[in-house]
């Protein structure tokens, strides 16, 4: 019941965020019916004419990106018509005061529940403790995985959207990030501040919390009304609920535009609901195993193969895998990148984006607990063969300033933490070859080096392999088979060395939104 209710909500809000309306342009280039206009119908008549008209003249050619259309304003928009930056006219920068004042709010919620909901040992804080905390100074703490590197990282989400929903661009709100970490490590908790937590908390904290405000984003839609805009509201409020209580404040969740006024992107959306079988004997791809539910879900936003100037977050991918009826430890992994900068090419038939692009990766399962935070280059790249037909392939390289990795005992089951910190690098390779919209055949491999920096000294060098088809059934919906492998080699000064393998194999159906606008499955 729990599968199916996830499901049909990942269904609904997907639905949502494909609101790729023309925003405000040059009066001089307008493209036909881009506002709403009084007398001309209802708003929601109006809405799905401008979709119709941005389907039909601003599309994917047979290039990788919509022919060049004068009824775009490149300086204010991509070549799909959505504005490259929220409208300042209609979202402008509160003072200072007011995000500030929010992040401190949330952390005093935060508190409060621990504190006198929960009645936890930690909550009980006051001047003895705030004094100790600031007197003797910062430590690495002994927090279980979970909490470190998803529980710590979506409450620097909460502190990050605070500036950004105020009108705050990235690097500003990144700052009010970093001041409500420090807030909490001081002040929240009765034990001394944590260096992994002010890294992993502001880090992925604004990593995470961009991408939720660009996908709320995609979400919101002033123009609308009735069901639809309650709809669209609830759904990007459950996605990002800082913007959606600032939205309340601001009296934005009842305005009324007749203009698109957010920054979007095109998003395609995969959803998956099947089975996962763990084999008994890791080294071994087929034999016994135990078999659980599976629901994952994968975000593509932008075009990467649009020629254009980039900027942080106009491309990325998110994904989570969850297992159900597997206990506490249900969230398998969610890997997320997102470019910083980088510059695309067309050679010949050949397109390509390279930059430098930024990686969150998070890992737990029976062999292996691994979170990472990583920056470093990567290459994008498409080639046609044949008229329908195109493989896609990515090349990413990073260094890991910071991760956190199990130890020789296996991952932790227990309430304290049972990983090492460290650092190191990685490197990712994926390929899927496309087969018209009939067929995909993809292979995904992944390389982790860690060298630990806190607890027990060595080096874990870990290897994911991944090979999948998938084959079309009808329209959106696919079939697909995947094998999954781990190689986890573990050398740890003074004890032997482990070798661990586990091997998975899934079958799930694939439910594939693609926007309208934008073709391709880069997926």
């Amino acid at each position: 019941m729990k599968t199916a209710c996830a499901f049909i909500f990942l269904l609904i809000f997907s639905q949502l965020l494909y609101a790729q309306d023309v925003p405000r342009q040059n009066p001089k280039k307008v493209a036909p019916n881009d506002t709403i206009v009084p007398g001309k119908g209802t708003p929601e008549k109006q809405i799905e004419k401008i979709n119709a008209v941005k389907v039909k003249l601003l599309s994917d050619s047979v290039g990788n990106e919509p022919k060049t259309s004068v009824l775009v304003d490149t300086t204010m928009q991509n070549k799909y018509g959505d504005l490259l930056d929220d409208d300042t006219a209609y979202n402008k920068r509160y003072p200072l005061w007011i995000p500030a004042a929010e992040v401190l709010g949330a952390l005093t919620f935060t508190w409060a529940l621990d504190r006198y909901l929960l009645n936890v040992d930690y909550a009980r804080v006051g001047f003895q403790s705030w004094k100790y905390n600031i007197n003797t100074g910062w430590e690495w703490d002994t927090d279980r995985f979970g909490i470190n590197f998803i529980g710590h990282p979506y409450s620097g989400t909460l502190s990050y959207n605070a500036g950004r929903s105020n009108g705050y661009n990235f690097l500003q709100s990144f700052s009010f990030a970093v001041a409500g970490s420090l807030m909490w490590e001081y002040f929240g908790e009765n034990s001394r501040p944590s260096y992994n937590d002010i890294i992993n908390t502001p880090v992925n904290g604004a990593f995470l919390g961009e991408i939720l405000y660009r996908l709320s984003s995609n979400i919101l839609d002033d123009r609308t009304r009735g069901t639809q805009r309650i709809f669209r509201e609830i759904a990007a409020g459950i996605i990002d609920p800082m913007r959606g209580f600032n939205r309340l404040i601001q009296g934005k969740t009842f305005r009324t535009t007749n203009k698109e006024v957010y920054e979007k992107e095109p998003v395609n959306i995969s959803l998956y609901a099947g089975v996962r079988k763990v084999n008994d004997q890791g080294n071994k791809l087929f034999g016994k195993g135990v078999y659980n539910a599976m629901l994952n879900a994968q975000f593509d936003y932008g075009n990467p193969f649009e020629l254009r100037k980039r900027k942080p977050f106009d491309f990325f991918k998110l994904r989570a895998d969850i297992n159900i009826g597997v206990g506490r430890k249900f969230v398998d992994n969610i890997l997320g990148t997102a470019i910083l900068f980088g510059k695309n090419e067309q050679l010949g038939k050949l397109a390509l984006l390279a930059g430098g692009f930024q990686y969150y990766d998070y890992w737990d399962n029976k062999k292996f607990e691994l979170g990472t935070i990583g920056f470093g280059g990567g290459v994008v790249s498409k080639l046609p063969i044949g008229r329908t037909s195109n493989l896609y392939t990515r090349i990413d390289l990073a260094l890991v300033p910071f991760a956190g990795n199990s130890t020789h005992f296996g991952p932790d089951t227990s309430q304290v933490r049972d990983y090492n910190y460290g650092g190191g690098m990685e490197t990712k390779l994926e390929t899927t070859f496309n087969l018209g919209k009939y067929a995909t055949a993809s292979v995904v491999y992944y390389f982790y080096w860690i060298r630990t920096y806190i607890g027990i000294n060595g080096n874990n060098f870990i290897h994911i392999l991944k090979p999948r088809i998938t084959v079309r059934l009808y329209k959106y919906l696919s079939i697909g088979v995947e094998n999954y492998m781990y190689y986890n080699d573990r050398y740890l000064r003074g004890y032997p060395a482990i070798h661990a393998v586990q091997t998975e194999q899934k079958i799930f159906l694939i439910f594939y939104l693609e926007d309208k606008q934008r073709r391709g499955n880069y997926n």
